[in-house]
């Protein structure tokens, strides 16, 4: 009789089977479309007009997935857009924007 060995998972086979994480721009009447533009080019690089439709998109639909990767650098980058700061441009505005994470689907 011979013995069966389990392999365990190559470390770039692990790697594939967890699931990317979507930070995920919550809607809020403190902040304007500059500052959401300003703040997604801070924190992702992303160009004045991906930003602007991200902006529209978050202002229309109440949300707006700014982001997808494995889930440290998704929880990096929520905590980057929560310590970005106020909008200086509106008086009442207390302080940064929301995002949350979602797990992607398939």
């Amino acid at each position: 009789m011979g013995s069966e060995t389990r392999r365990r998972p190559e470390a770039s086979q692990e790697a594939r089977l967890a699931p990317p994480f979507h930070v995920v721009l919550l809607d809020d009447d403190h902040h304007t479309y500059e500052y959401v533009i300003e703040m997604l080019r801070a924190v992702f690089g992303y160009p004045l007009a991906q930003g602007y439709q991200l902006a529209v998109e978050v202002d229309s639909t109440g949300r707006a997935v700014v982001f997808t990767g494995h889930f440290e650098l998704a929880e990096l980058k929520q905590q980057q857009i929560h310590t970005y700061g106020a909008d200086w441009r509106i008086a009442h505005c207390a302080g940064s924007m929301t995002a949350i994470l979602e797990e992607a689907p398939g």
